[in-house]
């Protein structure tokens, strides 16, 4: 089922581009944090970032998986572990490799599809932690991420999870970002991808695979020269039919809220899936408004942050009864 959602978009903040850029200016939460450096089985590493100060062993556990290129700074980010925080949920967010300010000692990055290192913090997480309910949020590229790990692994340690502007569809969303004023936010992404990658090209001065980003103009063409060739994939077009998360969605069953906002400018209404592919595990909540990880209310002096309410609230009713604001 699709459901309308009860976001209102204040009337100073209607348009999506508004929505899109100001949540980011405006934003002031800040949750302090400390860093965890997890070595995983192939000899790199993912950095976590745990909120401080860290909360009593019983308290639930909410992993969050930024966006593209985005980092524990990211204003969404500060602002949701505040939330959970605040509420007596121990939030820690895993950084994609060559995101947390250091680059990564292999070549390989991450995108979309790529699961295997969300599966492995989850499944170290439970290990640690075996009586602690755990719930996850996945942001734009790490909510398509999410939906992936969800169809991939049914049984998984997640009593719930959070799905928060995604594009579900890669090659309509890559197509999309490269027009209009759009193109405004693919500048900044290709400007950060471009100086990434050529930090990882530094720590491997003998690496074979060296394509040229100077000449990259978009981001499909940095997936059809870098992401798809780095990870296995025949070229963007395959790297987007494999990775894409709209034809994955019936196969999830850990309960998961989906909200998306109709004018995000990442996007188009391709992305929105049909309300008879949907499972019983997935609440679908789409709004007119909102833009791209936006969700503002409120006075323009004065914001508040939709999301950050919405998603706790959601997530405190999946917890095990025992444990519920533990």
């Amino acid at each position: 089922m699709i459901r309308s959602s009860q976001f209102q978009s204040p009337w100073w903040a209607r348009n999506p581009h508004l929505q899109t850029i100001l949540a980011r200016a405006l934003h002031r939460s800040r949750q302090h944090c400390q860093g965890e450096r997890l070595e995983l089985p192939d000899g790199d590493f993912v950095d976590l970032a745990w909120a401080t100060p860290e909360l009593d062993g019983s308290s639930p556990l909410v992993v969050l998986f930024h966006g593209l290129e985005g980092c524990v700074q990211s204003h969404y980010v500060q602002g949701m572990m505040a939330a959970l925080h605040a509420r007596g949920w121990q939030p820690v967010l895993m950084h994609f490799r060559g995101c947390s300010g250091e680059p990564n000692r292999l070549l390989r990055a991450y995108h979309s599809g790529e699961t295997e290192d969300p599966a492995f913090v989850l499944d170290t997480l439970r290990r640690r932690f075996p009586g602690r309910p755990m719930a996850a949020i996945g942001y734009s590229l790490g909510g398509n991420m999410l939906i992936n790990y969800l169809a991939r692994h049914r049984r998984n340690p997640l009593s719930a999870a959070v799905v928060v502007s995604a594009p579900l569809q890669l090659a309509v969303c890559a197509d999309r970002i490269d027009r209009g004023l759009s193109r405004l936010y693919q500048r900044y992404l290709l400007g950060r991808m471009k100086h990434n990658w050529r930090r990882r090209l530094a720590r491997h001065p003998d690496a074979a695979f060296r394509p040229d980003v100077g000449a990259i103009a978009s981001l499909r063409e940095f997936d059809e020269r870098i992401t798809a060739p780095l990870h296995g994939f025949a070229g963007a077009d395959d790297y987007y039919h494999r990775c894409s998360g709209l034809p994955r969605l019936a196969d999830i069953v850990t309960p998961t809220l989906v909200l998306h906002a109709a004018d995000d400018p990442f996007m188009t209404e391709a992305v929105i899936p049909e309300a008879d592919v949907l499972p019983p595990a997935i609440t679908y909540e789409l709004s007119r408004h909102g833009g791209h990880v936006g969700f503002m209310q409120g006075a323009p002096w004065r914001p508040r942050y939709w999301l950050e309410q919405r998603i706790p609230d959601w997530l405190g009713g999946h917890w095990p009864p025992t444990q519920e604001n533990a």
